[in-house]
């Protein structure tokens, strides 16, 4: 599998040495007088980061000395491919334990620019495959990362409810997936009563797109990814600083999309059901209120606290939907709480799950893909504070705390499945960071594609 950033000419590539400060003396000690000299003149050491090239004699690289501090793991080498100056290199030396595989996928994230509108000042620098690499793994989670990038970062004037029913519909034909999609008045029709509250207020209709793969006798998963394409906060208006990044609150959607993608190109032995209620959370004389009680798809009564918990209502119907499969298993991302921004950051997604063993799966697999993720607790004694007089459940907790468990508690009560986990991810980088531009992110990616790939490649 080619991709645009790899080259085949490993014969003609700069070598790239990635090095540990701790190992940095003995390993410049075997080289020659004139490089150590260019190296006590830059004063490189192997810290963290820095980059030292290396000229010849004709004024071309020669070779790229690379610190990696002592810390650092393998999703480092995306630096490189966000800095180096476009031409062939090769890694000809890094730490034993950067796997190829991860090396590759770090340059492939690092390589990565959001074209859509503004020209990329210089291409991608390209990597010769490192050996022993899985270069059809590398890829597929490469351009899945890509397009949940590139679907997160376009704006919602070119990336509204109908573009992003295309791009699953896109999705799907091109991987060999069942596609159908519920729009407007037909999700009342067919009983999807909160995604189409939600929705109705928009310009463009809500719906919900549905993905099929995989033998009906396979083990049966589903995948479920909040799609609201912008979100004014509804009635419950959002100030115009908390509305600036909303083009992200599909950002659920795009993972979901990802990891279909992943899935359906790697064949995995499951039947797959993917489902991503997509709508506008907008401001108009039919927009759904505070106050307003709906019945969801499971019979169970809502009460609107605040419709700027709209995320949460969505895939209450969706996840409702999912598990009428019976799957074995169901994952949910959402962008849903900026509770969850401050407990723990931009950079680190909380996870929950009603598991323990796909608990720990997820936290190996997080350590392995260098993916950070944290498990955060379904804390049974707040489930009480979404109690109110005159429905079954309201959509918020009491209070401004534990915002991110409230929602988790809420997405519970619409799942009947043997095990479920809940994302609740930011899908933005704020500013850049190795193999990570700033703008759309994938979060947990790759450690749920290695979950997956551990329970269903047997």
């Amino acid at each position: 599998m080619q991709l645009p950033f790899a080259t085949d000419k490993p014969i003609t590539a700069v070598p790239i040495h990635a090095i540990r400060a701790s190992e940095w003396p003995q390993w410049i000690e075997r080289h020659s007088e004139s490089l150590r000299r260019l190296a006590a003149a830059h004063d490189f050491q192997a810290q963290n980061g820095r980059v030292l090239l290396a000229p010849a004699t004709d004024g071309s690289i020669e070779r790229v000395l690379f610190g990696v501090g002592d810390k650092a793991n393998a999703m480092v080498m995306g630096a490189l491919a966000q800095h180096l100056p476009a031409g062939d290199y090769r890694i000809a030396f890094a730490p034993r334990e950067f796997s190829s595989t991860n090396v590759v996928i770090a340059w492939g994230l690092g390589a990565y620019a959001f074209d859509r509108y503004k020209k990329r000042k210089r291409p991608a620098p390209r990597l010769a495959p490192p050996d022993g690499a899985d270069m059809a793994d590398a890829a597929r989670i490469i351009e899945a990362t890509w397009l949940a990038r590139d679907l997160v970062n376009t704006p919602t004037n070119d990336m509204g409810p109908e573009a992003l029913h295309a791009a699953a519909q896109r999705v799907a034909e091109e991987c060999g997936g069942e596609f159908e999609a519920i729009v407007g008045d037909e999700l009342l029709a067919q009983n999807y009563p909160l995604i189409h509250a939600v929705g109705r207020a928009a310009a463009q209709a809500p719906r919900l797109l549905h993905i099929g793969y995989g033998a009906p006798t396979a083990p049966r998963i589903a995948i479920v990814g909040k799609g609201v394409t912008f979100d004014t906060g509804g009635l419950d208006i959002k100030p115009s600083a908390g509305m600036r990044l909303m083009k992200k609150d599909m950002g659920g959607g795009a993972h979901a999309l990802a990891l279909t993608r992943i899935i359906m190109q790697a064949k995995l032995n499951v039947r797959l059901d993917t489902f991503i209620p997509v709508v506008e959370n907008a401001v108009s004389g039919d927009a759904f209120r505070p106050g307003d009680v709906i019945v969801a798809r499971k019979g169970v009564s809502v009460e609107i606290d605040n419709t700027d918990a709209e995320g949460r209502l969505v895939l209450a119907d969706a996840l409702t939907r999912a598990c009428e499969d019976k799957p074995l298993l169901v994952i949910d991302f959402a962008t849903l709480t900026g509770a969850a921004r401050t407990a723990l950051g931009p950079d680190l997604p909380p996870f929950y799950t009603n598991d323990e063993t796909l608990a720990a799966e997820f936290a190996q697999a997080s350590i392995e893909t260098h993916d950070p993720i944290w498990r955060m607790p379904l804390w049974d004694p707040y489930d009480g504070d979404m109690d109110t007089p005159i429905a079954d459940l309201k959509n918020t907790g009491d209070g401004a705390m534990a915002g991110s468990i409230y929602a988790a508690l809420f997405l519970r009560r619409f799942v009947n499945a043997p095990a479920w986990a809940h994302f609740d991810i930011f899908a933005w980088a704020p500013k850049e960071k190795p193999a990570r531009p700033q703008g759309g992110e994938a979060q947990a990616l790759r450690a749920t594609w290695r979950v997956l790939k551990g329970r269903f490649s047997g």
